[in-house]
């Protein structure tokens, strides 16, 4: 783990406890944005019990959605902060098929092969090169017709973009009463943020031989893209 990388899971470490209660607000459109990947996963299942991998798993909620809607045999959280890890294993409780992973997604082992990968707010903490790299391995970890679903985080297309999107979020979460020193935390974990474009992205995916690429939904920075197997 380099330097960037250990100052990103300090943060999270040391912001675990108060990042679920927060995230909601923090993330303005939160409804749609995880009620988009769930619909995602929902129109792609076929009723069989899944084997599922969430990368950047962070405390669990992308993955506690998944156990509560669909048949699950096996759900492998994985992700760099220890303590994000212990707030997931919380969250979850005692449940047959579980597994956490303390690991840093540019470099872990992916095993598989999975019916479906999922990953939120997660992937942008990577370099674009790292990026391109793991959905790569995704792509190699799915089985034939799994599911790649990205709940994430993107860079505007241009330095306007990219301002009008700080600055509508900013209003966004102080009118959902975010106390400034909670904004104060958010933007020290955000100087980390390696943003890439949604455009990019969809392309890499293509490039790493998924079908059916697109981008489901998309509000300001936060944005549900996939691409099948």
């Amino acid at each position: 783990m380099n330097h960037s990388e250990a100052a990103v899971s300090t943060l999270f470490d040391r912001d675990a406890d108060n990042y679920n209660s927060l995230r909601r607000r923090l993330i303005p459109c939160f409804d749609d944005f995880y009620g988009t990947a769930l619909q995602l996963i929902r129109d792609w299942h076929r009723g069989q019990k899944l084997e599922v991998l969430d990368i950047g798993s962070g405390t669990g909620l992308f993955s506690a959605m998944v156990l509560e809607e669909f048949p699950v045999q096996r759900v492998a959280l994985l992700d760099g902060s220890s303590v994000m890890l212990e707030q997931a294993s919380q969250r979850l409780g005692e449940q047959d098929g579980l597994e956490f992973r303390l690991a840093n997604m540019a470099e872990a082992e992916l095993g598989g092969p999975w019916d479906i990968v999922i990953s939120a707010l997660a992937i942008h903490h990577l370099t674009d090169n790292e990026k391109r790299d793991l959905y790569h391995r995704i792509r190699k970890a799915l089985k034939p017709g799994g599911l790649f679903v990205n709940a994430e985080q993107v860079a505007g297309p241009g330095p306007a973009a990219e301002d009008r999107h700080a600055r509508i979020w900013l209003q966004q979460i102080r009118h959902l009463g975010v106390p400034e020193h909670e904004i104060k935390k958010a933007h020290e974990r955000m100087a980390h943020d390696k943003c890439a474009t949604l455009n990019d992205q969809l392309l890499w995916l293509e490039q790493a031989a998924f079908s059916d690429v697109d981008c489901s939904f998309k509000s300001w920075r936060f944005a549900v893209f996939s691409g099948r197997a």
